[in-house]
Order: C-alpha cells, then sequence, then structure tokens
C-alpha cells in the first residue's frame, strides 16, 4: 500500500503518485506509458492521465506494482476493481500477461499460455487467490516454465495448488530444488512441434526460452524491447557471461517468431522478417560497441 508522506518530489500534482518504495522495475512504465516514466532510480508519475483509457492503464499499473509503490490521493473502488478484473490481460489469442507481478522476481512479468493439452505458466506472478481463480476457470495449469533462477517467485504454491509440472534448467535448478523436470545441456528440446525449449544462458547460466508456435517467444531476462533504443536488448546487469549471451542470441536466427515477451523491458510484435531483422541489428550493434 503506497504511503502519500512518502510520495517522491519528482511526481507531477494530482490523484496519482509513486512513493519512496518503488524499485523501479519498469512495470507501470510498460502498462501505463503515457502517465509514468523514469526518474532517477525511481518511476513517476510525469503526466496524470486522462480520460477512461490511461485511467484503466493506470489502474492496471496500481495492481500489478510488485511493492505497493503507486497511491492514488482519492482511490475510486470500482475503477479498482475493474483493473483487477482485467488480469490476466490477454495480448493475443490465448497468451496472457498475469499482472500480480512478485517483489520476489524484482517485479518480472509473468504468462499464461492457454492450450488445449494443457496450459502453461511462464514464470511466476505473486500468489494471489484472483489469478488461482482466474487461472481454475482456464484450465489449471500443466507445466510451469521457469526462465531462469530470478523469476521464480511462488511457483511451488501455483504447482501443489494446480499439480503442475515445473520445468527449470540444471544449472538454475537451486533456485527452485522441487522442480519436477530439469533440463540439460545447452540443445533445444521440442516437447511436441508447437512447443520448443531453447537455452539461452548469458543472464544466468541456466536462462532458457520457450517458443510456442513459431510465433511467441517466452525471453525471461534474456532479452526484451528497449523503448529508449526502439529495438531489441539483452540483459544489461546481473550478466554471468557476455560473450556467451550474445552467442546465445545469435543462435535464435534459426527460429522464426513474431513476439519478444520478456520478464523485463517491453513486449513486442512485429512480423516474423522484421523481428529477425531486428535481431540481427541487436547483434551488429553488440559487436561494434
Amino acid at each position: 500500500m503506497a504511503n502519500k508522506s512518502k510520495r517522491l518530489a519528482n511526481n507531477v500534482g494530482g490523484n496519482f503518485y509513486v512513493d519512496s518504495t518503488c524499485i523501479n522495475c519498469d512495470t507501470c512504465r510498460q502498462l501505463a506509458p503515457a502517465t509514468f516514466a523514469e526518474n532517477d532510480d525511481f518511476s513517476s508519475v510525469y503526466r496524470q492521465p486522462v480520460g477512461e483509457v490511461e485511467v484503466h492503464a493506470a489502474y492496471r499499473a496500481l495492481i500489478a506494482c510488485p511493492v505497493g509503490s503507486i497511491g492514488t490521493l482519492q482511490g475510486d473502488k470500482a475503477l479498482m476493481q475493474q483493473a483487477i478484473a482485467s488480469f490476466p490481460l490477454e495480448l493475443d489469442t490465448h497468451i496472457y500477461y498475469n499482472g500480480f507481478n512478485s517483489e520476489k522476481s524484482f517485479g518480472a512479468n509473468s504468462y499464461f499460455l492457454q492450450h488445449p493439452d494443457g496450459n502453461w505458466l511462464i514464470d511466476s506472478p505473486r500468489y494471489v487467490r484472483h489469478l488461482v481463480t482466474a487461472f481454475e476457470r482456464m484450465g489449471g495449469i500443466k507445466y510451469i516454465f521457469l526462465t531462469h533462477e530470478d523469476d521464480v517467485a511462488d511457483a511451488g504454491r501455483y504447482a501443489a495448488q494446480f499439480g503442475a509440472t515445473r520445468i527449470i534448467h540444471s544449472a538454475d535448478a537451486d533456485a527452485e530444488p522441487g522442480a519436477e523436470w530439469i533440463l540439460e545441456g545447452l540443445d533445444t528440446i521440442e516437447v511436441d512441434p508447437e512447443f520448443r525449449i531453447i537455452p539461452v544462458p548469458g543472464h544466468t547460466q541456466g536462462s532458457i526460452a520457450l517458443l510456442y508456435a513459431d510465433r511467441y517467444l517466452f525471453t525471461g531476462d534474456h532479452m526484451g524491447w528497449d523503448r529508449d533504443v526502439n529495438g531489441l536488448r539483452l540483459a544489461t546487469v546481473y550478466v554471468w557471461n557476455e560473450e556467451i549471451l550474445r552467442r546465445s542470441t545469435a543462435r535464435l536466427l534459426d527460429h522464426r517468431f513474431e513476439w519478444v515477451l520478456p520478464g523485463h523491458a517491453d513486449r513486442m510484435h512485429l512480423p516474423a522478417d522484421r523481428m529477425k531483422q531486428e535481431l540481427q541489428r541487436l547483434l551488429d550493434r553488440r559487436l561494434s560497441s
């Protein structure tokens, strides 16, 4: 719960504000870029939301914030409930962003993939009753795919609730010691014709990506879209091995995908040919830097 006595001085005046407990995870800036911006080491309100769409987005950011740093001077319970009800938020057919980001994962995004042969949870949000009920309504969870050791959050609680199989690479498995499926090595694993697991070490030794239907690439902290450069970017902090990070990224050129769905940074949807061009641009920038 945000505390108005801790309201950051760099918020503009008005109803919404960010307090000094902010961990600058970027969640609010992804969900409500018209309202929130990075300011020094924090996010803050640079412009109060105007109109129904922007206000709804700001309330979504308030709900998703992993540390409860966003507040309102005059809250609206109906609008708050609408924002809660919007999660999981559909991004594309059967692909959802969960919201309720977890402080345990430094505010990383998590996703829900609905599939007739069993649903997937990609990384873990906070364990909250609203999401449990939503996942139950959508058919439960068969697999919990953990992209790396940083973003396991409440995966164990969701696994116990749904009898789900947790998937993690052996190099990061200490973060989820009860995981049922431990991956080894660097070879791509074809779970079935629609699902491929691609090891992408670099950010951590055990980082893995999930490619679904040659369209959706769930990348964890390995790679995301950087709004400042208007292009893809690789992990820039807490990098285990930068050269291995670049080499594992180059391997993604062998795969076709249209969506990048990261733990941190923006989500992006582009035609597959354009996405490959952006991936090559990223690799070229890394080589020239």
